[in-house]
């Protein structure tokens, strides 16, 4: 079952298409990877999906319902959180108050209590630090921090935009392993924009590259691990 569909979605900024029609499909408790060389619109498409920037033609449905129109708050509520590209935690909040950020759209305060265990217990270096300050982590600290408040949603959709980003590869290793633990243990869908396309392709079951705004290829991800050409054309090395 489709859990996420966009039907010929364009969006842009001003003058500039950056996504030219495109369609995909995200089916429920899969992880999957949107891939491509910069500008091809894949950070583009996760704001569409969260509300951040409104589509000037075409739809987007999640659980069979339409997304149009409704505000990041709104969306975020139904069931979908997004990890930006950059991290942009609160910095000046302390690693506790950041996790507790994330879970603002709810009010039962006992599973809210247990996901953060959860997310502790995922992110042992998150407990070492409750008390500093987001500011002070360092940059792969700081990725546990903004994927652990995107958890703290608990949503059935989860965005994540160049989750390795700066980081070092031991790091890497362990925010994917973790993510695939959340999706095993949670059942938790997740589309994950990464220039890394050998590491999210190891950790993910199917993979659209794009192109120029366009969807270029879609296939399984170790199809696409294995195909030289596409590695080559769409996605440098």
């Amino acid at each position: 079952m489709s859990q996420l569909k966009l039907q010929s979605i364009e969006a842009g900024y001003g003058s500039v298409r950056a996504l030219q029609g495109i369609s995909l499909s995200v089916e429920q408790g899969t992880m999957v990877a949107l891939l491509g060389a910069n500008g091809a619109g894949k950070s583009t498409t996760l704001k569409v999906i969260s509300g951040m920037l409104k589509p000037n033609a075409g739809d987007l449905l999640f659980q069979g319902k339409s997304l149009l129109g409704l505000s990041p708050n709104q969306i975020v509520r139904l069931g979908i959180a997004h990890v930006p590209e950059g991290r942009k935690i609160f910095k000046d909040l302390m690693v506790s108050e950041n996790l507790q950020m994330g879970a603002y759209t709810r009010s039962d305060n006992a599973s809210i209590k247990q996901d953060l265990e959860f997310v502790l217990e995922m992110f042992p270096r998150l407990r070492e630090r409750s008390k500093q300050l987001g500011g002070s982590l360092s940059g792969g600290e700081q990725q546990m921090l903004a994927i652990g408040r995107g958890l703290m949603a608990r949503p059935s959709l989860l965005l994540l935009d160049e989750p390795s980003l700066g980081i070092a590869p031991n790091l890497v290793i362990d925010i994917f392993a973790a993510l695939r633990k959340v999706n095993q243990e949670m059942g938790m869908t997740m589309l994950i924009v990464e220039q890394n396309a050998q590491v999210v392709l190891k950790n993910t079951s199917f993979g659209f590259v794009m192109q120029v705004g366009k969807i270029a290829v879609q296939a399984a991800s170790e199809e696409l691990r294995q195909s030289k050409e596409v590695i080559d054309s769409y996605m440098g090395a």
